[in-house]
């Protein structure tokens, strides 16, 4: 009888201990849920449905589809953290052709171990939402809408290894990466140059944010190597609840050939202003530029390669905690005539573009 207690009481406190554990987990372990489902008009009309070559999501024109939908879970303790997310939409089905078969429904999947006790300095590896930029694939947490020319054309994702450390008062983040490309999960064949990026983030305050962001590799096989340069600047202003600017500015440089001293260069200027009357309603305006004459990024087989500037308005309004609705109207014009209209190349394109987020 004594050894029956005793084993109902060693039963009770190994289930008591598990239980506890099983709650610790819980509390370390968080899941979240987000679509993006939306419906966009070219005036354009494309016959085959699809928006402008270098534009990545809301990509189907007259159509009711689904841009991003993803589940993420997040696991945090005092060293160890990781991240699974997966994804489908027609933003994985356009920006991810390069990669082979599941991989393309990876959205990030990477862990980390904290390398320091007292400071926060963290070393993971996997792939990762991108290092570069302010804008995000995941649409809700943008100021507009539809990403801008910038963003859509430079790295969304990449995958290596992270270096980084945030400063005890959290004002500084540095980290340095070492990646497998531009947007790249599975190397380029042919390719073993390594590829590089760090970044460097100082908030001063809650108001403002300055960001320098950097990329150096080649993604190319190294019989045709071509080393490329990038730089992403921006910074954010928040003065209070109702008022913020963005000013963004990227640089990259290329080789024009393999050991060719000779350099071709693109960049793009950035700007968004929102304002928000209150806490249900936000309205943004973006104005932008992109030159790439050389068609480094953007190709066009045009005398003067890419030069488009465009705008565009955003409103949007927000449900409750969980359902956000946007429109925008947005327009791009570019020096050469390089939009198919009715069979016809023509400068401008403008496209209507709503959505229903939900997020949880």
């Amino acid at each position: 009888m004594k050894a029956l207690i005793i084993s109902i009481l060693a039963i009770g406190m190994t289930t008591s201990v598990l239980a506890q554990d099983t709650d610790s987990m819980n509390n370390k372990l968080k899941w979240s849920v987000f679509a993006d489902i939306y419906y966009s008009y070219d005036f354009n009309q494309p016959s085959n449905h699809e928006k402008v070559a270098f534009l990545y999501n809301h990509k189907r024109h007259n159509e009711i589809n689904v841009n991003l939908a993803m589940v993420q879970a997040t696991y945090q303790d005092d060293r160890y953290r990781g991240n699974i997310a997966m994804q489908a939409g027609t933003y994985t089905e356009y920006n991810y052709t390069t990669e082979q078969g599941l991989l393309k429904h990876i959205f990030q999947a990477n862990a980390g171990i904290k390398l320091a006790n007292k400071r926060e300095l963290w070393l993971d590896v996997g792939i990762f939402p991108s290092h570069i930029g302010y804008e995000s694939a995941i649409t809700k947490d943008n100021w507009t809408l539809t990403r801008s020319l910038m963003a859509e054309n430079s790295p969304y994702y990449e995958a290596g290894i992270k270096l980084g450390y945030t400063s005890k008062n959290e004002k500084w983040l540095i980290s340095g990466m070492l990646l497998n490309g531009w947007q790249r999960i599975r190397r380029v064949d042919g390719n073993s140059t390594p590829a590089f990026g760090w970044q460097v983030r100082y908030s001063p305050n809650s108001a403002t944010t300055i960001n320098w962001s950097s990329f150096v590799g080649n993604d190319f096989p190294d019989s045709v190597r071509r080393w490329r340069y990038f730089n992403n600047l921006y910074c954010i202003l928040q003065p209070n609840e109702k008022f913020g600017i963005t000013l963004a500015f990227d640089i990259g440089m290329e080789q024009a050939g393999k050991a060719s001293s000779r350099i071709h260069k693109w960049f793009t200027p950035n700007i968004v202003v929102r304002y928000a009357p209150n806490r249900n309603w936000e309205i943004a305006l973006r104005g932008e530029y992109y030159r790439d004459e050389n068609g480094v990024i953007i190709g066009t087989g045009t005398p003067d390669g890419f030069r488009s500037k465009g705008g565009s308005i955003n409103i949007d309004r927000k449900i409750n905690n969980y359902f956000l609705w946007r429109a925008e109207f947005r327009s791009l014009n570019n020096r050469d005539a390089i939009f198919n209209r009715n069979g016809s190349l023509v400068n401008n394109n403008s496209h209507f573009t709503t959505s229903l987020t939900m997020s949880f």
